[in-house]
């Protein structure tokens, strides 16, 4: 699934293609939406929040979206053939105006609500990773009010901080020496944990390559995170992976058995 700084990225290239200019075309290929028609109608602007869109339109709108774990905001300019070619059947909305067209692909969620209504799509996120309003001691707080929950859990529940998937979980716990396993309570620093996770996630926010080591070779990018069966790059010892969370939802998780002692 895309993490906050894709997300945040996302949110970048819709606004240059969308932002103050009057739509041209505004198509829903889902059910509940498809009557709905923002022709007309100028956006104002695109914010990413933790991991949805919210694209702003003149008369109080908001279109929200999500990636989930496949979808995509294509650009192309106006009259082109669609970016997904021939693969209509994944597009799930257009917005184009004289200039672009954003393509929405694969999206996981579409809505369209009042803009002073988006509490109802994000608001039981938690503090935004890379949101202006970031703040790091409710997001401490959230993290702590589960004591005896594993932090490799907490971390990627977005109701505690928006924003950070398996590979930044894996890589925050890496660089704190923290195993996933480890509760919350027993953390010795989680404000210091929360700003590893804000630091690395603003480092790649307009990363195209990322990286959480300063090294974009393929296999020295990441410190654990798919490198299972490989060498940690810090001691040598071999880098596990597991799962973490309930059943049907478990996630990927990598970490040093050695550099992250339980």
């Amino acid at each position: 699934m895309p993490e906050g700084d894709v997300v945040y990225r996302t949110a970048g290239r819709l606004g240059r293609a969308l932002d103050g200019r009057p739509l041209t075309r505004s198509d829903f290929r889902v059910p509940r939406y498809a009557t709905a028609d923002l022709t007309g109608r100028t956006v104002l602007e695109t914010v990413s929040r933790g991991k949805h869109l919210l694209t702003r339109v003149e008369g109080g709108l908001t279109v929200h979206t999500h990636l989930r774990m496949e979808g995509s905001w294509r650009m192309a300019p106006a009259g082109r053939r669609t970016p997904v070619g021939d693969r209509g059947d994944l597009v799930r909305l257009i917005l184009a105006n004289a200039e672009w067209q954003a393509v929405g692909v694969r999206l996981g969620m579409v809505d369209l609500l009042g803009t002073d209504q988006e509490d109802r799509v994000v608001g039981h996120l938690g503090p935004d990773l890379l949101g202006p309003d970031w703040d790091p001691e409710e997001a401490v707080r959230r993290l702590l009010a589960q004591p005896g929950r594993t932090v490799g859990e907490a971390l990627l529940d977005q109701r505690n901080l928006a924003g950070i998937g398996t590979i930044y979980r894996a890589e925050t716990l890496f660089l704190s020496k923290v195993s996933p396993w480890r509760p919350v309570e027993a953390v010795e620093d989680v404000r210091g944990l929360v700003e590893i996770a804000r630091r690395l996630l603003e480092a790649n926010k307009e990363r195209v390559e990322r990286t959480t080591t300063g090294d974009l070779r393929p296999g020295r990018d990441m410190w654990v995170y798919g490198r299972a069966g490989r060498p940690c790059l810090r001691c040598g010892g071999r880098i596990s992976r597991g799962e973490m969370g309930p059943q049907p939802q478990e996630r990927l998780i990598h970490w040093c058995r050695r550099c992250q002692p339980e």
